[in-house]
């Protein structure tokens, strides 16, 4: 959303309508070539990339508009330490801003890229060290409160190719969250399970309105039964329209044993 003008008319008449914006922070006229974060692209790729400040510039503009017009306003998959910092502060004003992370953003670096080509490749990109311990204090203070896949199948024709820059952005993330979630928030012992899990269900649930993530007589009966503690080989046998994951052939924990969708059971581990 390039234009200030258009965003702060939304975010009025979100105000006044009582709904939340959520939006992809990023001001393509400062990024390079997107799904690869700068440091890696110009390393090893010999091009520019995705900029941080592409991303933190934009959450700036947009928190200290929210804060301006008081309007519910939500930052969608961010990626970078400042931008953390910069959500911190817009709350500590009282801007009613919420922030989410994406399972791969606070479980592996630029570096994948190296590895796994262009499933590895996604918008915004996997960053740095330091980006990813950042993500992981948000989640812990309480300024990320939520935790989003940022799902995005693409097949596999389109993700084959030899020159990475030509690859689209976008990871099957649905398949892999909640096992990340466990092996690199729960199990590392940076937050406990019911606040991964909150995290994943309830929070998200309250902010857009939803009548689920909760469990309760009468409730919607959408539950997910899984063993946290046991571990798995991650394949490419998704359930997902495509399996372009950078996570194949990763060991992690959480093993789901029944999907139920509307009090039906939609998948058993056989």
């Amino acid at each position: 959303m390039e234009d200030t003008g258009v965003v702060r008319a939304a975010f009025k008449r979100a105000k006044k309508l009582d709904v939340v914006v959520a939006l992809h922070e990023e001001d393509p006229k400062l990024n390079g070539i997107l799904g690869l974060n700068e440091g890696v692209a110009k390393q090893h790729f010999g091009c520019g990339g995705a900029r941080g400040v592409a991303e933190y510039s934009m959450v700036a503009r947009d928190v200290m508009i929210a804060y301006e017009i008081g309007n519910k306003f939500h930052v969608q998959h961010l990626s970078k330490a400042e931008s953390v910092k910069v959500v911190e502060f817009a709350q500590s004003l009282g801007a009613k801003v919420t922030a989410e992370v994406a399972p791969q953003h606070f479980s592996r670096t630029e570096d994948l890229l190296l590895v796994k080509g262009p499933n590895a490749k996604m918008n915004p990109p996997l960053r740095t060290e330091e980006d990813r311990l950042a993500v992981i204090e948000g989640l812990k203070s309480g300024v990320i409160s939520i935790i989003a896949t940022d799902h995005a199948p693409h097949h596999a024709d389109e993700k084959n190719v030899a020159d990475v820059t030509k690859a689209p952005s976008g990871m099957t993330g649905l398949e892999t969250s909640l096992s990340l979630g466990l092996t690199h928030l729960v199990a590392d012992g940076h937050l406990s399970l019911s606040q991964l899990l909150s995290k994943m269900t309830h929070n998200p649930a309250a902010l857009y309105g939803f009548d689920a993530g909760y469990l309760a007589e009468g409730g919607p009966a959408d539950i997910v039964i899984f063993a946290e503690n046991e571990e798995r080989v991650v394949t490419a046998n998704f359930h997902s329209k495509a399996a372009n994951s950078p996570f194949i052939d990763d060991t992690l924990k959480g093993v789901v044993k029944y999907t139920i969708c509307d009090g039906e059971v939609v998948y058993e581990e056989k």
